[in-house]
């Protein structure tokens, strides 16, 4: 089983480029921001608690992401691997994650980290707003809020499977393509 976290800041490219590599590798895609969407679009109990941390420009906390996910791992069990994106965003959410894995005698093999400039991330972000009705996509202060958010409270869990020798930086500038060839390069290399 390929178990792939797709890691990177908001506006990184992760969902275009986990739709690509779910086709390619034959992953099931879990993105823990499209499922929050569809909750918080049902209006589930679930998804007004992850709005309000969300328009807020926060984390939504560890223990509902971590239940929810596992949730939808285990619909899931013919899958031949997972791609991660979006999750885990915290060391306590990385360290869950391998548990229930391990559970499932499996693991993440691989973290691939979409690396970008802040700047390009918010000419990004606020391009997508105009299209995606994304609300946190519109006002340029949540976007660096979440950007914050990020680099003082998500980026230290790729130092958790940095010490496992799983981390992967990508350089995620340019066009979809090269960056599809960046990530597509590594994971072969690693099935070899």
């Amino acid at each position: 089983m390929l178990n792939i976290v797709l890691f990177g800041p908001p506006g990184a490219g992760k969902g275009t480029q986990s739709s690509k590599l779910v086709e390619k590798f034959n992953l099931v895609h879990l993105s823990t921001g499209d499922i929050f969407r569809f909750n918080i679009k049902n209006e589930t109990e679930l998804g007004r608690l992850a709005k309000s941390y969300i328009d807020a420009g926060n984390l939504v906390p560890d223990e509902v992401t971590i239940n929810m996910l596992e949730k939808e791992v285990t619909q899931y069990s013919d899958a031949k691997g997972f791609i991660f994106d979006g999750f885990p965003r915290t060391v306590p959410q990385a360290e869950a994650l391998d548990m229930f894995l391990k559970s499932k005698n499996t693991s993440i093999q691989l973290m691939l980290a979409l690396v970008v400039e802040e700047e390009e991330l918010i000419k990004r972000l606020l391009l997508r707003g105009k299209d995606s009705g994304r609300a946190d996509d519109t006002d340029e202060s949540i976007i660096r809020n979440r950007i914050q958010v990020y680099n003082e409270q998500t980026a230290v869990a790729a130092k958790f499977y940095e010490a496992q020798g799983k981390y992967h930086a990508i350089n995620g500038v340019g066009s979809v393509d090269e960056i599809f060839e960046r990530l597509s390069s590594i994971i072969v290399e690693k099935q070899q």
